[in-house]
């Protein structure tokens, strides 16, 4: 298939879910629970409402939607850094979009710039860095935000300040790593889980090999998908088989845009300039140890994290998230959005509480925008 109207066959699709709905009747044949299988990441979960595939997959058939929104995991106290150092008169704060909006413990981004912080949205961080070319006699901060797949660009953005010799360019450094967290949520007892539906674009950069471990340690399948309605509906067909079968092994459905080996250049890129951080600080999860990276002492002029003396380059440990807040429960898979009492009365996109409600990628704003609000009615 070449073009995305084949990747939405309606006949392809009334195929793969009547041969999904003979796998789970297979299943249910040697138990009473439910399957669960999660999707690690956010632009699935998007997809997977967006087409309704939840509602056309047997009963006995959930989606666990995973932490794979880089904004969605970033603990408030982060947020409270960028506004720290956004603070500062003499800072040019530039950040995606997406992350504007996203509350802090007091403020979010878009408060700040209210308030007279000069906070700039940029599409890439080599946007950032043509500022900080512009304006030499102001510091440009760039909110380095996201799993590998945005790691690197930003390594790359950093390599060539150096070589230039911009010295009022630096970077907030919050990259987060996707296997670590699957690590700490299959070691999480509450944690019910079948199989993996595997992310697109973080594989596309690391390729399987990193996913091993969910096999060879747990016992899990893992099917690495891309993101139309019959890649993800093939995927839960090869998750399905794996487990009548027996079998916990690394597939990749993806194969026109996944290396089986991924990226050598994007991976050697990143581990030019940055190295694995002892410990960072995920929402609803907690510290994860080696679940971030960090700026290499040889690139120590553009990390923001020292030369602003905040987070963990102050020596500041784990914020505390509000209590009334349930994003973490919801990151973890363990309650569905709708489940929230603020779900769509207090939390909605225009009015956002939590993370979740405010990314593109969020499972509240998924659930929100594609028919989870109907659903809270009826629940």
């Amino acid at each position: 298939m070449r073009y995305m109207d084949e990747f939405r066959d309606p006949t392809i699709a009334k195929a793969l879910l009547k041969q999904i709905a003979s796998l789970c009747d297979e299943i249910a044949k040697t138990r009473d629970e439910p399957i669960y299988i999660m999707e690690i990441c956010g632009g699935h979960t998007h997809s997977i409402f967006r087409f309704g595939l939840d509602k056309l997959v047997p009963k006995n058939l959930e989606f666990i939607h995973g932490p794979g929104c880089p904004v969605c995991v970033l603990p408030m106290s982060r947020v409270d850094d960028c506004v720290e150092i956004a603070e500062n008169k003499n800072v040019i704060f530039t950040t995606f979009g997406d992350a504007m909006r996203v509350p802090g413990t007091k403020k979010s981004l878009l408060q700040a710039k209210a308030e007279g912080c000069d906070i700039r949205i940029v599409y890439s961080p080599l946007d950032a860095l043509k500022i900080a070319r512009e304006n030499p006699d102001k510091d440009v901060v760039f909110f380095g935000l996201g799993f590998e797949t945005t790691m690197p660009a930003t390594a790359l953005t950093i390599i060539r300040a150096k070589n230039e010799s911009i010295k009022n360019f630096s970077m907030f450094c919050n990259h987060v790593l996707v296997p670590p967290p699957l690590r700490a949520l299959l070691m999480d007892e509450k944690m019910q889980l079948d199989g993996f539906v595997g992310p697109g674009h973080v594989s596309m950069i690391i390729g399987k090999k990193p996913y091993q471990f969910i096999a060879d340690e747990f016992h899990k399948p893992v099917v690495i998908a891309g993101f139309e309605p019959l890649d993800l509906l093939s995927s839960v067909v090869m998750v399905l088989q794996q487990i009548i079968d027996g079998r916990h092994e690394i597939e990749n459905q993806y194969g026109r845009v996944v290396p089986e080996d991924g990226n050598k250049a994007a991976l050697d890129a990143i581990a030019s300039v940055y190295e694995p951080r002892p410990r960072f600080d995920w929402r609803g999860l907690g510290e994860i140890e080696y679940s971030g990276v960090k700026i290499r002492d040889e690139f120590v002029e553009f990390d923001a994290e020292v030369k602003f003396k905040v987070g963990y380059g102050a020596g500041k440990g784990a914020g505390r998230e509000p209590d009334d807040l349930l994003c973490g429960e919801v990151i973890k898979g363990l309650l569905k959005p709708v489940h929230c009492p603020k779900f769509g009365v207090e939390c909605k996109p225009e009015t956002p509480l939590g993370a979740l409600m405010v990314s593109s990628e969020g499972a509240c704003a998924a659930y929100y925008q594609y028919g989870g609000r109907r659903e809270q009615e009826v629940v």
